[in-house]
């Protein structure tokens, strides 16, 4: 359970929060592998990884869930090697080419007949949901992934619902006011230090794009990007010397650290390590992330 990225959203308050009527719920949407010549399959899986074990844990009343997506590719150079033998077959035989509709149903059926060859590759979502902040967070980096994700979610609990987080400032206009003073308000008021990597993109046509690497930000050079017209869109932070990550201009939390001292004495066995890990994680995030909120001028609601 220790998040690398953090896709967060607001749940809505009409949400009634019952342990046991949720996991029965999710029962219906549990994780079926592929059969051989499906594409791809996903569900729920248990967050433990003990075979039909609850798909739903609470761990200091936090509630932690598993996503689990399975697919099969066939290499697109091997459909076309055996497309082109099928239709020079066809060519020989019959004495003319196939039509673009009759190719396609072929790489179709060519597609079918390879899938059972085909190796899965296997992708899993960690969930948390914050039942009493109304919080649901996400260890994914992809939004397309974190939608799929939700819409899993909104199927399988009544009345289930999330919305986007919005601030009073907007991300990129908050990165950009604190590079531009140098960050010292931002670690005063709210915990947060500037670390050593920045994206920074123009608005204009250009799209010009400098990035700084491990390069100190407090720097003229910054100030003046900022002051012709370019906005960051990715900014890497410490929050009170416990959790490092990268802010980006749509709400993300990537490539998050949990710094040394976070999960010190935390050698256990595995039965005792997911508990732990999770009530620390959810822990940690459970301030950062109101924190950070405030950092962008608090948040928004409807």
């Amino acid at each position: 359970m220790r998040f690398k990225h953090c896709i967060c959203y607001r749940v809505a308050p009409g949400w009634y929060a019952n342990l046991a009527l949720a996991e029965a719920q999710l029962q219906a949407q549990r994780f079926v592998p592929c059969s051989p010549t499906q594409e791809s399959s996903a569900g729920w899986v248990e967050p433990r990884g003990q075979q039909e074990g609850p798909l739903l844990e609470s761990v200091a009343g936090q509630w932690l869930l598993e996503y689990l997506v399975e697919s099969k590719t066939v290499p697109a150079s091997v459909v076309r090697r055996k497309l082109d033998e099928r239709c020079a077959q066809i060519e020989r035989q019959a004495g003319r080419k196939p039509g673009k509709k009759e190719r396609q149903q072929l790489k179709e059926d060519i597609t079918h007949e390879l899938l059972p060859m085909a190796f899965s590759r296997f992708a899993r979502v960690a969930v948390w949901i914050d039942s009493t902040g109304l919080r649901l967070s996400l260890n994914t980096s992809s939004q397309a992934r974190a939608d799929e994700v939700v819409t899993a979610l909104v199927k399988a609990l009544d009345g289930f619902g999330v919305t986007a987080f919005h601030t009073q400032t907007e991300p990129s206009g908050a990165m950009a006011a604190w590079l531009a003073d140098g960050g010292e308000d931002l670690y005063e008021a709210h915990g947060f230090t500037i670390d050593r990597e920045c994206e920074l993109k123009a608005t204009d046509d250009s799209k010009a794009v400098v990035r700084y690497g491990r390069h100190p930000l407090d720097i003229e050079e910054v100030r003046q990007h900022i002051a012709q017209g370019k906005r960051p869109t990715r900014l890497a932070l410490t929050w009170e010397d416990r959790v490092s990550f990268e802010l980006t201009e749509g709400l993300q939390l990537r490539k998050l650290r949990f710094l040394g001292g976070v999960f010190d004495g935390t050698d256990l066995t595995q039965a005792d390590a997911f508990d732990t890990d999770a009530a620390i994680v959810t822990a940690e995030l459970g301030k950062l992330l109101p924190a950070l909120l405030e950092a962008l001028g608090g948040e928004v609601r409807a």
